[in-house]
């Protein structure tokens, strides 16, 4: 059992977040209107964890809170696209013992902390 079956990412802007997000993590995203909510869902599996970009009324992009770590096999080549898109490196990169992998930290376009995790090769 996966305890994460869904995360969403606050945005202002969903069409900036999106710009911002599609090179970094060199995915498509598509996008959805939910309730009064756009959406921009992350690929992923249906019986993976999904998640996605969202712009609602009650949801505002925050520094501080929950931290979601999003998966790359190479840390080193996201942060300098997370660079060019306007994002910024705030923590890391820093290797974590037991052969976990190398984590980062950066702040999205919207203002967002959001987590890297690399795995160990």
């Amino acid at each position: 059992m996966n305890i994460i079956n869904w995360f969403e990412i606050p945005v202002s802007d969903l069409d900036r977040a999106v710009a911002f997000y599609e090179p970094v993590m060199q995915v498509a995203l598509r996008r959805e209107k939910m309730e009064g909510a756009q959406m921009a869902v992350f690929p992923h599996e249906e019986t993976a964890t999904g998640g996605a970009l969202v712009k609602f009324d009650h949801f505002s992009p925050s520094s501080q809170g929950c931290i979601i770590y999003l998966s790359t096999q190479n840390l080193p080549a996201t942060l300098e696209r997370i660079a060019t898109a306007g994002g910024e490196c705030v923590f890391g990169p820093l290797v974590l013992p037991k052969g976990i992998g190398t984590i980062a930290l950066f702040t999205d376009t919207e203002g967002n902390r959001v987590g890297l995790h690399q795995p160990e090769a």
